[in-house]
């Protein structure tokens, strides 16, 4: 069967995707499945993602298999040159073929910067094809981020269709939050004007930055935490907690950033 999408550009750097590594690492769904199988498609020039991923990943769980899934032949070679007994490479595209003794349904699907070079109106097919793959239980994290990983966002989605938006930023020399609307997942990336709720959203973000700019002295993190308990009592609802905002990170529900 033909693979379903077309070859991205490929851009791939090493560490550039540790902030949605460690988002994947923190679901319940990592420890509590027996065999994780998780899929990184689109995983570009260099196979160095997929076995980034595979390393995090089996800190959390030894079990875990990690598959690497490109459209682009040469990629996929690349990859086999590198493949083990948990890391494995096959040739495909948004239907997420997968090795046969790993059986017809994923964990969590990762795909990152790919949907980002597709018109808006191939988004929700390109999810519906991949959900199609996924196991009950299982998630699809499908986002962007910069070319070092500084600023990255993506939506978590499971069967029923898009759950949340995380945002995961670089704090240090953070200038204002909303610098992450360059890299939104492309679902949102053209809904940031006035009128949208992800607009409404991340000028909330920049507010209680600013308001909390006293706080830098204590260190960045101490910022982002007041920042995002600021968005909570102002009513936006932020999903997670400390430990994830102190990161530089949050999650917010699907339903307060979704476009209009």
């Amino acid at each position: 069967m033909k693979p379903v999408g077309t070859i991205t550009r490929g851009t791939t750097n090493p560490n550039r995707l540790r902030r949605v590594d460690r988002f994947i690492a923190s679901q319940p769904l990592m420890r509590s499945c027996d065999k994780p199988v998780v899929v990184d498609l689109g995983f570009g020039a260099s196979p160095i993602t997929a076995i980034e991923l595979l390393g995090r990943l089996s800190k959390i769980n030894p079990a875990t298999h990690v598959v690497g899934i490109e459209i682009d032949r040469e990629r996929v070679e690349r990859g086999l040159a590198v493949a083990t007994e948990n890391l494995h490479f096959t040739h495909g595209g948004f239907e997420v073929p997968l090795p046969s003794q790993l059986g017809k349904e994923a964990t969590i699907i990762r795909a990152f910067n790919v949907l980002r070079q597709y018109s808006e109106t191939e988004v929700a097919a390109a999810w519906d094809r991949m959900l199609e793959k996924l196991s009950p239980e299982g998630l699809l994290i499908e986002g962007t981020c910069d070319e070092i990983g500084r600023l990255a966002s993506w939506i978590t989605l499971d069967k029923s269709g898009p759950k949340t938006l995380t945002i995961s930023l670089r704090l240090n020399q953070l200038d204002l939050p909303s610098k992450v609307a360059e890299r939104l997942p492309k679902a949102l990336i053209h809904h940031n004007t006035p009128g949208q709720r992800i607009h409404e959203f991340l000028n909330a973000l920049d507010a209680a930055w600013r308001n909390n700019a006293g706080l830098s002295a204590f260190g960045a993190a101490q910022r982002w935490v007041a920042c995002c308990k600021d968005l909570l009592a102002a009513g936006w609802p932020l999903v997670g907690d400390k430990k994830r905002w102190r990161l530089g990170e949050l999650t917010i529900d699907w339903q307060a950033v979704k476009p209009s």
